[in-house]
């Protein structure tokens, strides 16, 4: 499908949303500009560490619950309690966020979520850990993730200023996914060699890093925004922001549906690889590794982009949603675990083309509390989404349970797109080309001339 010049500009109303720019450096330059910040240099490098912790965390977390149950289902439970918090109090830790010194805030939730590491791994490897010990601290983790994700989300542009903004985004996206390579393939190897409890134990102290990089910081650098003083409608305020903004709240209704329906790959993956194609550990390690790998591409090239379009969100959900079916109906492992490359760059690419697009067009004053309900609904939905996909996996198969996810993130990419394009006062137009069908939005001005 192509699309025309007016796609690009159609849900945005704010033009650096809408650049046609391209970086002129050389290739370091224009993709890792914003390392040259020495702030957010130590954010990175604290990152990487405690990001690969939790990446162990996670997949030794589905496996440990798989192996205490039996159930995708139980798994999917996991997963629901850990984003439950976000879903019940999300605005209100954008209100936190906006009201307090971020640092301040940082240092507090990352020392919690290591500490929630640190009770796992005692009880892990003393061998008295119950799913219900797995229940409680995912609950936990999630409480404290309602104040970390929307200070940490905001804090990156205290860091490195609103010229570096989209860069930065898009590296934390690469740092996220380069851990994801490595912590995968970790896990699994923990797991079938000494045990469960030892990932666990990693995990809680890579928190010591982000701890030590955010110490080290020189507050006088940072760019100072204006916080949020205490008083009354804060976060109603917040709501009728991103209401009275198309430009704000329909790519952010996107990723709710894309981020609940089609983001269940730990109900997935686990699923495939103990009753579609019967293998271990850490060959359900390898498959995370892979998806990855395509993660890492895509958060790249997010990096190199000089451009935020929502057409490239629209068209990326859509191909996201499409690529999860054509994975659910492969018939070889080969072939599935292949697929899950595109997946995860494709995938990558719909939440860093959000997220930025979103922070980008956002008051710094609003950004919290703005990045909370784009993370309330991202993630947030999983307590909906994952238990229901669950249940999917667990009566209809792991192939209907993908599928499904897949479906929906489609319909609600093409649905989205043409209410964005209605917004943008363009419509559907379809002509051939050389003997091919294109499909493109034009101006309904230009139709009504053509006429």
């Amino acid at each position: 499908m192509s699309t025309g010049h007016g796609a690009d500009s159609a849900p945005v109303h704010k033009p650096t949303l809408d650049t046609r720019g391209r970086g002129g450096g050389t290739l370091f330059g224009d993709t890792f500009s914003s390392l040259g910040i020495r702030n957010y240099r130590l954010f990175f490098t604290g990152a990487i560490v405690s990001n690969t912790g939790t990446w162990m965390a996670r997949i030794t977390q589905d496996w440990l619950v798989l192996s205490l149950t039996g159930s995708a289902a139980a798994v999917g439970i996991t997963t629901a309690l850990q984003f439950l918090p976000m879903l019940l109090f999300g605005l209100y830790g954008g209100v936190i966020a906006d009201r307090y010194p971020k640092r301040h805030l940082l240092l507090v939730s990352q020392a919690a979520l290591g500490l929630c590491g640190l009770a796992l791994a005692v009880l892990t490897l003393s061998g008295s850990v119950q799913v219900w010990h797995v229940y409680l601290i995912a609950f936990l983790l999630g409480m404290v993730t309602v104040v970390d994700n929307p200070a940490r989300q905001s804090f990156v542009s205290e860091m490195v200023g609103p010229k570096q903004l989209r860069n930065a985004v898009s590296l934390n996206s690469a740092n996220f996914q380069s851990a994801r390579l490595v912590g995968p393939a970790l896990a699994g190897v923990l797991i079938a060699g000494v045990g469960s409890g030892w990932a666990f134990l990693f995990n809680g102290l890579s928190f010591l890093a982000p701890l030590v990089s955010l110490l080290l910081m020189r507050t006088s650098e940072l760019h100072k925004v204006e916080r949020a003083p205490r008083g009354k409608g804060q976060l109603r305020e917040g709501l009728r922001y991103v209401a009275g903004r198309p430009d704000l709240i329909w790519p952010i209704v996107l990723v709710g549906f894309i981020g609940t329906f089609g983001f269940n790959f730990p109900i997935w993956l686990t699923a495939f690889s103990g009753d579609v194609f019967h293998v271990g550990a850490g060959t359900y390690g390898l498959l995370n590794t892979l998806m990855a790998a395509g993660s890492l591409v895509g958060a790249l090239a997010a990096a190199r982009r000089g451009s935020t379009r929502l057409r490239m969100l629209v068209i990326a959900a859509a191909l996201f949603g499409v690529l999860e079916i054509a994975a659910a109906l492969s018939p070889a492992f080969w072939l599935f675990a292949l697929l899950l490359v595109p997946i995860g760059m494709i995938g990558l690419t719909v939440n860093v083309t959000a997220n930025s697009a979103v922070q980008m067009a956002t008051d710094p004053a609003m950004r919290g509390r703005v990045m909370s309900l784009y993370m309330m609904v991202f993630a947030g939905g999983t307590p909906i989404g994952a238990p229901l996909l669950g249940w999917v996996t667990d009566t209809y198969g792991a192939r209907a349970g993908f599928a499904t996810g897949g479906l929906v993130s489609l319909t609600a990419a093409v649905v989205i797109g043409l209410v964005l394009a209605r917004v943008g006062g363009l419509k559907v137009a379809m002509r051939w080309h050389h003997g091919h069908p294109q499909v493109r939005f034009v101006a309904r001005e230009r139709l009504a001339t053509a006429a």
